[in-house]
Parts: C-alpha cells; sequence; structure tokens
C-alpha cells in the first residue's frame, strides 16, 4: 500500500485539498518500534488522528462545481508527520513531536529515547514531500497558480501536548502564513464556514503547510489551513462522525468554489 494518494481532479482547478492526518494505519514494522500495548496505542490514535477529515474532503470534492484536487495521507502521523518540519526549525520538538514522534498527546513515552528518525525519513517524510511538491508543481504547470486547503481538526479540550492550547478554540480556526495567504482567501474561508459557528485566526494553531521547495519564495502558491473543532461533527475522542460533517463538507465546497 503506498502511504499517500494523489485523487485528480479536474485539469483546470488550482486547489488542493490536503490531507495529512486522517488516516489510523501503522505497517507492523513501524508498530514494532512504538512502546505502548495495543489497547494504550488504539486510545492515542483515538486523540492524534483528525478523524473522518478525509471523508470531509471528498464530500467537499463531490459537491464543487470544479472538482479539487485531493492529497491524502494513507498512514497515521504516528508513523511519520509530513508537515513537520524535519530539522531543527520544528518547534514541536521540544515536546517529542517533530517529524518523528517520540512521545504521545498525554507527553508519555511513544518510542525509546535515542530513537534514530533517519529510517523513518527516508522511507516516508521524504517521499511524501516529493509527491505534494510534485503535485502542487501540477497544479501551477496547468492553471498558473496553486491554493493547498490543509483539512484538519483538533479536539474540544486542549491535550498536554499543545504548545499554544490556552487561547481560543472557535469551531473553526483558519491558520495563516504571512507570505502564502492573501487576505481575499481568508475573507473567503470566512464568508464559506460563517454558517457552522465562528471562525477565528491562528489559535490554537497557526500556520499552513506549503511543500519546502515554494515556501516563502513562490507567491503564486496560496495556502490555508483548515482546523475544525471535534465536536462539532463527531463524538471525541475517536466516535463516529454527526451531521455536522454534511454541514462543514457544504461550506468546503463553497470554499473551493470561491477559489
Amino acid at each position: 500500500m503506498s502511504s499517500f494518494e494523489l485523487l485528480p481532479g479536474d485539469p483546470g482547478s488550482p486547489v488542493l485539498l490536503h490531507v495529512p492526518h486522517s488516516a489510523r494505519a501503522v505497517p507492523q514494522d513501524v508498530r514494532a518500534g512504538i512502546v505502548l500495548d495495543d489497547a494504550a496505542l488504539e486510545r492515542e490514535l483515538d486523540h492524534i488522528t483528525d478523524a473522518h477529515t478525509a471523508e470531509l474532503a471528498g464530500r467537499a470534492a463531490a459537491l464543487a462545481g470544479v472538482t479539487p484536487w485531493r492529497f491524502v495521507n494513507r498512514l497515521s502521523r504516528l508513523v511519520v508527520d509530513p508537515e513537520r518540519f524535519p530539522d531543527e526549525r520544528e518547534e514541536m520538538t521540544a515536546v517529542g513531536m517533530g517529524a518523528v514522534y517520540t512521545r504521545t498527546t498525554h507527553r508519555a513515552e511513544l518510542r525509546p529515547a535515542g530513537t534514530d528518525p533517519e529510517p523513518l525519513l527516508e522511507r516516508y517524510f521524504r517521499p511524501y514531500a516529493a509527491a505534494m511538491t510534485e503535485a502542487v508543481a501540477g497544479r501551477l504547470a496547468a492553471t498558473g497558480r496553486a491554493v493547498v486547503i490543509d483539512v484538519h481538526s483538533y479536539p474540544t479540550a486542549p491535550l498536554p501536548y499543545e504548545l499554544h492550547g490556552s487561547g481560543p478554540r472557535p469551531p473553526v480556526c483558519l491558520g495563516t502564513d504571512a507570505f502564502h495567504t492573501p487576505p481575499e482567501l481568508t475573507a473567503a474561508a470566512r464568508e464559506a464556514f460563517a454558517f457552522c459557528g465562528e471562525t477565528g485566526l491562528d489559535s490554537p494553531f497557526a500556520g499552513t503547510y506549503v511543500p519546502l521547495e515554494f515556501y516563502g519564495t513562490h507567491a503564486r502558491v496560496h495556502a490555508l489551513m483548515v482546523e475544525i473543532r471535534r465536536d462539532v461533527y463527531m463524538a471525541e475522542p475517536g466516535g463516529p462522525a454527526g451531521p455536522g460533517l454534511d454541514r462543514l463538507a457544504s461550506a468546503l465546497a463553497a470554499l473551493v468554489d470561491a477559489l
């Protein structure tokens, strides 16, 4: 099984819905390096997984007037987190949650101290980054621009790993980047998600994902992170989706159509 999948959209669409944290799958050889027992691992997956976000992106793509492209991670972020910096730039390394996690959401041990991240970076992180770079380059070549919409969710109550968990936790948090998120993109998202409840900016999670090849240098690559508070659409932690998922899919489709 490939660790990721690019699902084609309309050739003329600049939009790429990126879903990095929706999966729970952990290959058996990677599982062997995790110290949690099976029950504890399932609980950790409940907390760390952005459940149902791949389904959300799929429903939105089906509803949109012009079908966006989708890039979906098929493995859990406990394998590697493709959105972290793989080096000292990553602030989450301070809590053991860089590109390869060594601690859990509750700051317990996930992998033994001294675990070498390089084998996982080489096997999973770099191929993912290369494929995502290629996907964005494809939208640039085809349409002259690319718009990466990062689809996430977050828990209603802060978890111990959060570095900025004391701020507002609105139903929809929009993560922005000073270079890659133009005001009109933020405004379009606020309008699209208005009927889903209050939208906030960069709290409790800030920033958005752009492949490093384009980061800070390619102004035609726009990006926005959409973080949905989980009680808006699902039972926490790790439970089934509810009727809020349909409302959110319509809102995300409206955003896609506005772009």
